[in-house]
């Protein structure tokens, strides 16, 4: 059985929870083919990434004739099919906030997929991120491709659900997964009771080398750290501003910014305009090593973000036994039990967030190293790549099952679909 992979950008510096998954459904017994609608390789740092970059197929690389070629192709071949994917297209274009061209595209990039995936005999399509890389996956759907379903993180799909025709792709889904309960039940929000057996839970999980890290000492130096991409939504103007109001109060910190995005220079204007420059640092984006070292060398791993699904990189402190500071958003207090591994704060109040990087500052090591181990019991328990995986794994089965057995009661090729034709035993 081959399950194809598509996402808008892959390998990226933070999608490596998705790399991780990949491997997991590989150790599974399934083959993954990666797919990826652009490439940001100039942005990859970790070594792990590069190699699966070169693993990865990527439409946009192909030139302007060849996507012209692949569009003209399936139009001859299927014309019928062409035209009711073509209908489908202009249906969820015009409801979007990026337009028909746009989906234009789209429809494009799906008869490119169509033709990759008929070659390689992919048997399933999972998308992640419910946005574009599922339209491009309902639409090569449509279009006769193979069946899919796909990842829901939030909090963008949930921002804009129409726009993105979030209930059309889950009614035209083969299953829907969240990564959280929280998620799930937005996505209950969005689609018809008769929809919901299709949406499951499965956790983002962590890798074996950091559930398996024996514990370290919490460091004495007043030191916190942030991991994540520089966004207005990450909070990291508010993070600074907290940071400002501890070091007037006479604290010696150093607060570390592991990450990089188009709020970095503004990030930067405030740290100056506070006079922070000796106390607060940014490092853009960092390898897996060096995000690990940060962590470990910090006393609390701070991320007040206004808008989440469920970060990884807050299981990833844990899972290195460091307590975490963050918010009460969407699926975070899921993991984060404020008072036994960490401290959760209402979104935007600067002064509950200087409050809790106060406390993580001011609590003895022995205090935070017992939050850690809550911390990484939790993670263990709930993120276990592993197990995670085997679960999705076995979605992947138990839809393959599920249409070879429709195909079973049908005569024609054309009835039993291509799920059927393409599998491989």
């Amino acid at each position: 059985m081959i399950v194809a992979y598509l996402v808008n950008q892959y390998p990226k510096v933070s999608h490596s929870f998705i790399r991780r998954e990949i491997a997991g459904v590989e150790a599974c017994g399934i083959q993954v083919a990666r797919f990826s609608i652009r490439s940001c390789d100039s942005e990859l740092v970790d070594e792990a990434d590069r190699l699966e970059l070169e693993k990865t197929r990527v439409v946009l690389k192909m030139g302007m004739f060849s996507l012209f070629l692949a569009l003209l192709r399936v139009a001859i071949s299927r014309p019928i099919r062409s035209l009711r994917a073509f209908r489908l297209m202009l249906q969820v274009g015009w409801s979007s906030e990026r337009g028909v061209l746009r989906h234009c595209a789209y429809f494009v990039e799906a008869c490119v997929l169509l033709r990759w995936f008929l070659s390689s005999g992919v048997a399933h399509v999972h998308a992640h991120f419910g946005t574009n890389s599922t339209t491009v996956a309902m639409l090569c759907r449509a279009l006769g491709g193979p069946p899919y379903s796909f990842t829901v993180h939030g909090p963008e799909e949930f921002d804009k659900v129409k726009g993105i025709s979030l209930a059309e792709k889950i009614n035209r889904a083969a299953f829907v997964v969240a990564v959280s309960s929280f998620g799930r039940s937005q996505l209950y929000r969005w689609c018809q009771y008769q929809q919901w057996s299709k949406i499951h839970v499965v956790h983002c999980g962590i890798e074996a080398r950091f559930l398996t890290q024996p514990q370290t000492v919490v460091p004495g130096e007043p030191r916190l750290v942030c991991v994540g991409r520089l966004c207005e939504q990450k909070g990291h103007l508010l993070l600074v501003e907290a940071a400002g109001q501890l070091v007037a109060e006479g604290w010696q910190l150093k607060l570390t910014l592991v990450g990089d995005g188009s709020l970095r220079p503004h990030i930067e204007s405030q740290i100056i305009q506070l006079g922070l420059q000796s106390y607060v640092e940014i490092t853009g984006w960092a390898s897996f090593s060096e995000v690990r070292q940060q962590i470990l060398d910090a006393r609390a791993m701070v991320l007040p973000s206004f808008a989440e699904g469920l970060p990884v990189v807050l299981m990833e402190a844990l899972a290195l036994f460091r307590p975490v500071i963050s918010t009460y958003i969407a699926g975070i207090p899921e993991l984060v039990e404020p008072g036994r591994c960490g401290w959760l704060v209402p979104p935007s109040s600067v002064e509950d967030l200087t409050a809790a990087m106060r406390a993580a500052l001011q609590s003895p090591a022995d205090k935070l190293e017992q939050m850690g181990r809550v911390g990484a019991e939790r993670v263990r328990q709930q993120h276990d790549a592993a197990r995670e995986t085997s679960q999705l794994a076995a979605l992947f089965r138990s839809n393959l099952e599920s249409l070879q057995g429709q195909a079973a009661s049908k005569t024609s090729i054309e009835e039993v679909g291509y799920a059927n034709i393409h599998t491989i035993h």
